[in-house]
């Protein structure tokens, strides 16, 4: 791929990103506006048109200073992406399995992909017998990997924990047999927690995902039994008791909403789950393709606004220790992120990681689930339609039209490819509010890594971390 940066500003620091090599420089505002006006090739323009605001040798000195990264491979770098494609073309194996053990749900929220937990068919749990096939399909297709993932999924999978038990003690049985080693996450409403559960999902869950949409009026307004009412003081309740758990013996967890135009201020959302003592908080955009809860492109400044509240509220919370949170978006490694391969094809849905239904049904993601287009196979069976893993394969971030020239690309790989296909009715169009927030949630995120001390002066290199 060609040379290309990205120099931005968050409150009243300038960061440049070298997208090729993933460097990243906190800059003085000379060499930001050098860069963002891409003087590089024209050192009688930069003098031309800045010479008004900065000394003439100071100029000089940071056009020399920036050819000088250039050279060195901080800055402006190329990248052959030629062996990383051909290796991913001519290898398949699956790493995880996302289990939806229930078709089924106790709450009915509006904005729901799964309608309303069935998934626009009948209602149903998951055999264990089934959940134990999907199991030996995980196994039989991981190659030499050792390290496997189950996702216990619905609707809401407490409605099947029977069977979430039998599949949790079949793969560990399966360890003492195969060099594998599984890793169990559960995504549960938390309504139907009791001590029982929760004793249950602490021991066994790697990690638990709790939904809940932050203040008591947004939760009760979107997440509804079937009734209509309310579900806010249960789960919260509920919520309370798991994480305590988890916050005791250190082990993983995040408490995960939904914002919608109904709570343009999600930054509320958020602090309320970290006043409530949630350390570990993800409120995450609605994706639908109809509803007048979707988000519009109108709303988009009064969104990054909210990033940036978020940001702000993060270190003034950090510093004083009074209920410090973590925003899931803005956990960005900027030393250790995912290998090249992964920010080429993002998730991996229908790559590395499969989705099954109650009948034993295979598709790329949970949210393909039920289009009938991308039904991959069963789990009797045991194989994949060839034409569907062929197709998927080429839904990697190149592949996108829009995206080869993002500055973001390696960060999004081209955005979910289950919201691009339900949004515009294509895999390889990316849903632009999508795009727009994780660019902002980005630049946030480097702007933090910077206030925690990573970053000590200009053009000092942060990472370069993507090697083939």
């Amino acid at each position: 791929m060609t040379a290309q940066i990205h120099a931005f500003r968050v409150f009243d620091k300038n960061f440049v990103l070298d997208v090729n090599s993933g460097s990243v420089l906190q800059i003085d505002d000379l060499a930001f506006d050098v860069l963002k006006n891409y003087y590089l090739d024209s050192e009688e323009k930069a003098l031309q048109d800045l010479q008004s605001k900065y000394p003439k040798a100071k100029i000089e000195e940071v056009l020399d200073e920036i050819q000088i990264l250039k050279e060195e491979g901080y800055l402006f770098t190329d990248m052959d992406l030629k062996p990383v494609l051909e290796k991913l073309e001519n290898s398949y194996h699956v790493k995880a399995l996302c289990l939806n053990v229930a078709h089924d749900c106790n709450l009915r929220c509006k904005y729901c992909f799964a309608s309303k937990g069935d998934y626009s068919g009948k209602r149903e749990l998951m055999s264990p017998q089934i959940g134990k096939m999907a199991v030996d399909f995980l196994v039989n297709n991981s190659g030499n990997m050792r390290n496997l993932e189950i996702d216990f999924f619905g609707g809401e999978p407490l409605m099947a924990l029977e069977t979430v038990k039998e599949v949790v003690s079949y793969a560990k049985g399966l360890e003492k047999e195969h060099p594998k080693e599984f890793h169990f996450t559960i995504t549960t409403n938390a309504l139907l927690i009791d001590d029982d559960a929760i004793k249950y999902l602490h021991e066994n869950m790697d990690n638990i995902v709790l939904s809940l949409d932050g203040r008591k009026h947004v939760n009760d307004y979107i997440r509804v039994r079937a009734d209509g009412s309310g579900s806010y003081d249960d789960i919260v309740s509920n919520i309370k008791k798991m994480v305590a758990m988890r916050e005791r013996d250190k082990k993983e967890y995040y408490v995960r909403g939904t914002f919608t135009r109904y709570n343009l201020d999600f930054a509320k959302d958020v602090f309320h789950l970290a006043d409530l003592g949630f350390r570990e908080v993800s409120i995450e955009p609605v994706v639908g393709s109809d509803g007048d809860y979707l988000l519009k492109e109108e709303n988009l400044p009064i969104l990054y606004e909210q990033y940036g509240q978020i940001a702000t509220e993060y270190i003034r919370r950090k510093k004083s220790g009074k209920n410090p949170f973590r925003f899931y978006h803005f956990n960005m490694d900027i030393y250790h992120g995912p290998c090249i391969y992964k920010r080429l094809w993002a998730c991996g849905a229908g790559r590395d990681y499969l989705a099954v239904t109650p009948s034993g049904d295979i598709y790329p993601c949970h949210q393909f689930v039920g289009q009938n287009e991308f039904l991959m196979g069963n789990v009797f069976e045991g194989r994949l339609k060839q034409d569907i893993v062929d197709l998927l394969k080429q839904s990697h971030v190149f592949a996108k039209e829009e995206c080869p020239s993002c500055w973001a690309r390696y960060f999004c790989s081209g955005g979910c490819n289950a919201n691009n296909f339900l949004i515009n009715g294509d895999m390889k169009k990316p849903y632009h509010i999508t795009c727009e927030l994780q660019k902002k949630r980005i630049e946030y995120a480097v702007y933090l890594n910077s206030q925690q001390e990573i970053i000590s002066s200009a053009y000092n290199n942060l990472y370069r971390n993507w090697q083939i």
